[in-house]
């Protein structure tokens, strides 16, 4: 038997084929440490030649390099010279991998021209691999197959460019020596189109085994049906079995046959289980496919039965929310959601026995003040769900917007108009103001801080349309009515009454706090008599703030129950604004639209609970930088 590492076979082998590489210009790099730049690529090659242009192909979140680039010469002379020289070199103490570019991916993933090679050396490189299959024709790739510590895993791949050359090369090196190690050379074969049959196995795990259980016993019993060649028991530090060993056969029909006989096997009062040993990595993939089907089969068992609470009292424990929701139908199981402390998040889940019966429970539930708090009660929702509908309903309405303008976090804009809506002039908020008139025209620009009398200030919030992603304003032409307010610069917090609610400024001190006054009808904000223009509410319309409560969001709720359809928006949205721009002040104002899609008692569990509001603005925040990548 001759040897072919990388020496050619004892045997004379054909001549060459011609080193003729494909007319190009473009290379592939491939096998690059995570740390090389573009710079020292350009480095590299244009000691070659003249280099028209380089990219390392990255992550486009992350920015993390994938591995690969692209090296574009001028010259096909010179990407040629550049693959017979710089392949395999070193950069960063790893070699690169260079072929020529090949657009066109049905040539790339055809399969014509690869040979697979096993039972390498662990010593045997790309370049050696490259090297000894050379001699057969010209080579297209040639690649070890590595895993993460850089180890060789036994096999790796040779395309050619020529079915006749991999031909060759099987004949040549099939069953010859490299490295003293008998490689296997055949035809790549891809997973779809190799041979189904029954796997083959020599390595036998068997587990739920008796502390009572030897290496001795276990070889005996096993070999009842075969050569074994070895048998152990796994044991831990102290000597003690662990309660499962393996066995290893010499045939595979051995073990196949031993695995029949022996699964099931009662021993001292213990049923053995004795199955073909996985890999570890093997076997995780099992499970995890395993476990995701039974989570599958759940969700589709309880599709649109379980439904999800939040915003329950720190006394409600899982008896007290199954007594909640008993009156419904049946409750199959119920769960309230802790931290690792064992505190309450406020938040937990409840499965109906039907989806009629958890409809009624959303119907009858969702908004329904328990303990002083009003439940948020809906059918529970998988997150990558929740996400990919909230993407889609922002994308809708539009938070890409049109070309040439950039929004907060960096998300393009479309054209605004009057009061949000696209197509007309915009309105800039705070400091240099530019007011809208009631038919939509623009006014006057004005200084920060200066509010002209019977003019209304838009809500930062409010301003956002169709393309920020935010709430619409209905009704009039400026709209919607709106509430003339008033409040004081710089950072604020609740102030007692959440009609009155402080934030952020403008540079002149600007507030975007509303303070509703119950005798200020016809009033503007200095006292003077407002004309009211059409399509606007009449002040006295507005219900007033309420006496100071101990409970500021009970306070609201009530507000909103007495307050028009139109002005409860605005309620929310004054009370939630502050809040929101103390934890993101760019997108504040986006971030607040967006929050008032939901519904009223989500928004108010949001006002009063920081962290379930912190949460919210970061998924917002993350759906507006998402769409900003795209």
């Amino acid at each position: 038997m001759a040897t072919a590492a990388p020496l050619p076979p004892q045997a004379p082998p054909p001549p060459p084929a011609p080193q003729s590489a494909p007319a190009g210009t473009s290379l592939y790099v491939g096998d690059l440490h995570e740390s090389i730049t573009e710079a020292q690529l350009y480095d590299l090659f244009t000691s070659i030649g003249p280099v028209v242009s380089i990219r390392v192909c990255r992550d486009v979140i992350t920015r993390r390099s994938l591995g690969y680039g692209y090296v574009n010469f001028q010259q096909s002379a010179d990407a040629a010279r550049a693959l017979d020289v710089l392949n395999f070199a070193t950069v960063n103490q790893q070699p690169i991998r260079i072929m020529f570019s090949q657009r066109d991916p049905s040539a790339r993933k055809s399969g014509v021209g690869n040979i697979f090679i096993k039972n390498l050396d662990k010593a045997i490189d790309n370049k050696t691999l490259h090297d000894t299959f050379a001699q057969f024709g010209n080579i297209i790739s040639a690649k070890v197959a590595f895993d993460g510590a850089g180890v060789s895993k036994g096999y790796g791949f040779v395309q050619f460019d020529s079915v006749e050359s991999a031909n060759k090369a099987i004949e040549n090196v099939n069953g010859m020596l490299l490295a003293d190690k008998q490689v296997f050379v055949g035809p790549f074969q891809r997973r779809t189109e190799r041979e189904t049959g029954p796997t083959k196995f020599t390595n036998v795990f068997a587990k739920n085994l008796a502390e009572s259980v030897t290496d001795e016993f276990l070889n005996k019993k096993f070999s009842e049906f075969g050569t074994v060649t070895s048998a152990i028991v796994m044991k831990d530090d102290s000597g003690k079995s662990k309660g499962f060993g393996f066995v290893n056969f010499e045939k595979p029909e051995e073990a196949a046959a031993a695995v029949a006989a022996l699964d099931g096997f009662s021993h001292e009062e213990k049923e053995w289980q004795v199955c073909r040993a996985q890999k570890k990595v093997e076997r995780e993939q099992e499970l995890k496919q395993k476990f995701e089907a039974e989570r599958r089969e759940r969700m589709e068992k309880m599709q649109g039965s379980n439904l999800y609470i939040k915003n329950l009292s720190d006394g409600t424990d899982d008896d007290k929310l199954r007594e909640l929701f008993k009156e419904y139908g049946t409750v199959t199981s119920c769960k309230i959601l802790r931290d690792s402390t064992g505190v309450t998040k406020g938040a937990g889940f409840v499965a109906l026995s039907s989806a009629e019966e958890a409809t009624r429970a959303v119907t009858e539930m969702n908004g329904k003040m328990v303990n002083g708090k009003p439940l948020y009660v809906a059918l529970a929702q998988r997150k990558e769900e929740r996400r990919m509908r909230l993407q889609a309903q922002f994308a809708q309405r539009g938070v890409m917007g049109m070309p040439g303008q950039m929004g907060p976090g960096g998300a393009p804009l479309g054209p605004m108009g009057p009061m949000g809506y696209p197509g007309g002039p915009q309105m800039f908020y705070p400091g240099g103001q530019q007011m809208m008139s009631p038919y939509g025209m623009p006014g006057p620009v004005l200084p920060p801080g200066i509010r002209p009398g019977g003019m209304q200030q838009m809500p930062p919030y409010m301003m956002s349309g169709p393309q920020m992603g935010g709430p619409q304003m209905r009704g009039g032409p400026m709209g919607g009515p709106m509430v003339q307010g008033q409040g004081r610069g710089g950072k604020g917090g609740r102030q007692g009454q959440m009609g009155q609610m402080g934030g952020k400024g403008g540079k002149g001190g600007m507030s975007n706090a509303v303070r509703y006054n119950a005798n200020a009808r016809n009033m503007d904000a200095a006292g003077n008599a407002m004309m009211m223009m059409p399509g606007q509410m009449d002040p006295s319309q507005v219900v007033p703030a309420q006496p100071q409560q101990h409970n500021p969001v009970a306070v609201l709720a009530s507000q909103l129950a007495n307050a028009p359809p139109d002005q409860q928006r605005i309620l929310l949205g004054e009370a939630l604004y502050p809040l929101v721009d103390e934890l993101e002040h760019v997108a504040a104002a986006k971030i607040t639209g967006m929050l008032l899609e939901m519904d009223q008692s989500e928004v108010l569990n949001l006002i009063e609970s920081p962290d379930a509001l912190r949460d919210k603005v970061a998924e917002a925040l993350a759906v507006l930088k998402a769409a900003a990548a795209q």
